[in-house]
């Protein structure tokens, strides 16, 4: 692969500048001297209104936490009656823990939960603190057959994604793990999903997120639970890619063979959506598909290849060099396995391949929109007072603001770009109005000052700056 096109699908991912309106959170600042231990902590958020997902599954437990300075947050699959597990590992970066344990294939390969998280490998904390919390609260103790096994995955959240190095944690983790709750799970930009992406191959940086789904067939149960975090685009059933932020000239009903049949030229932000090439056939997506059948070793094993195998149908390309996708396949046990007991492995693999793509389906936010500058735009003094000045998002991030000329400009103060403000020459912001700027782009982006500080992209993916001088 060409490594300037790698270089600019990398700089498209860390640049993404994503933007959806409602609450600016007034968290402590993101400004690399907060410590962890000050951030406000939101517990199951999600866990009421249209994202939250309901199924009937007692044995199941789930408990999300984040941080809303980040934004990032960990989720946590409790099983309080142990279940077994084997894994799939498919992407080419996967951050795990005690993944060997399972790769062994010992007859009871048990777990107690599984923690998914965001802020890549110092991430993985969770699923150790996890672990520490069961025997904290007695849970499981120190003797060799009741000692605490829980498993963790990360995805990356942080680079130009987001302009803070905050991560989910120890406090975060048990937090969620304590107030987990049986047949729920907030589908979207929550918990490990919180600021989740999709589309980076191909510059799309669709807002993506955590999602979930349910099916029972008699008395076999199935559940998948998913983040999408992936470098391709997710897909769906009708062959559409769901979300992308387009250039001027792609088609207009986007499909992946659009996007895999002009590779690599379609990796390429200048890309007209023409030049079709034959396809080059190249495919962090974390996940966990349970049932409640009894399974062996390997039957576990082949069920997690199965799922995994079948997701490159909803994610398109799928586990490549840079992704991190990872599967976890677990039983319950409820429902004993043998003739004249139900559907065999195979066939519940088949049927929980489709249930993992209604879970990838439905990971999928509420997307961002454009803003529209003001055609005369006339800054009020106040407007301009309350603009102008110095901001701090995070260790490497910074921004500077000033007036000239009856304009607003800010340029990066630091070695990268804040989204879609360029570090080596200064970039205008358009009044929309109320003190609300913007910068037209392939990507919406948008700022707003306040007395104290300056929040990009207000809403659910808000980067809020505080403001350090003149």
């Amino acid at each position: 692969m060409n490594k300037d096109i790698w270089r600019k699908i990398a700089t498209a991912i860390a640049g993404t500048a994503l933007i959806a309106f409602g609450h600016v959170p007034v968290a402590a600042q993101s400004d690399g001297a907060t410590p962890q231990s000050a951030l406000e902590l939101t517990i199951n958020d999600g866990f009421e209104g249209k994202d939250a997902f309901h199924f009937d599954w007692p044995e199941i437990r789930v408990g999300t936490g984040q941080y809303e300075a980040g934004p990032t947050g960990a989720t946590v699959i409790h099983f309080p009656k142990r279940a077994h597990v084997a894994m799939d590992a498919r992407g080419g970066g996967p951050g795990t823990i005690n993944s060997d344990y399972i790769a062994l294939g010992y007859p009871a390969a048990e777990l107690d939960a599984i923690v998914l998280a965001g802020g890549t490998f110092y991430g993985l904390e969770t699923a150790t603190a996890v672990n520490t919390a069961l025997i904290d609260d007695r849970k499981r103790s120190g003797r060799w057959d009741n000692i605490g096994v829980v498993m963790g995955s990360i995805i990356y959240d942080m680079g130009g994604r987001r302009l803070n190095e905050i991560y989910p944690d120890k406090r975060l983790a048990q937090a969620a793990l304590r107030a987990a709750k049986p047949g729920i799970f907030p589908r979207g930009a929550y918990g490990a999903g919180r600021s989740a992406i999709a589309g980076g191959m191909f510059g799309c940086n669709t807002n993506s997120g955590q999602g979930a789904a349910f099916r029972q067939i008699g008395d076999i149960k199935i559940a998948a639970f998913t983040v999408v975090n992936a470098l391709g685009v997710i897909t769906s059933r009708d062959g559409k890619v769901l979300g992308c932020y387009k250039n001027p000239g792609w088609p207009e009903e986007l499909t992946p063979q659009h996007l895999l049949g002009a590779s690599p030229a379609s990796m390429d932000g200048d890309w007209n959506g023409t030049d079709m090439a034959a396809a080059e056939k190249r495919n962090t997506t974390i996940s966990v598909i349970v049932t409640n059948r009894a399974m062996n070793p390997a039957e576990l094993k082949r069920l997690a290849v199965q799922v995994h195998t079948s997701m490159a149908r909803a994610i398109q390309p799928f586990a490549t060099e840079y992704d991190g996708d990872v599967l976890y396949a677990v039983s319950t046990g409820e429902i004993e396995s043998g003739p004249g007991t139900g559907l065999v492995t195979a066939e519940i693999g088949t049927i929980a391949g489709e249930v993992m793509w209604d879970a990838i389906l439905s990971a999928v936010p509420e997307q961002s929109r454009h803003l529209t500058p003001q055609n005369e735009p006339k800054l009020t003094n106040d407007e301009i007072r309350t603009a102008i000045g110095a901001y701090r998002f995070g260790t490497d991030h910074s921004l500077r603001v000033w007036h000239d000329g009856g304009q607003i400009y800010a340029q990066s103060r630091g070695p990268h770009p804040v989204f879609a403000i360029a570090a080596d020459t200064p970039t205008q912001l358009l009044s929309v109005g109320k003190g609300l700027f913007t910068v037209p782009g392939r990507y919406p982006f948008a700022i707003q000052f306040s007395k104290d500080q300056a929040v990009i992209n207000p809403g659910r993916w808000a980067q809020i700056g505080k403001r350090t001088g003149g």
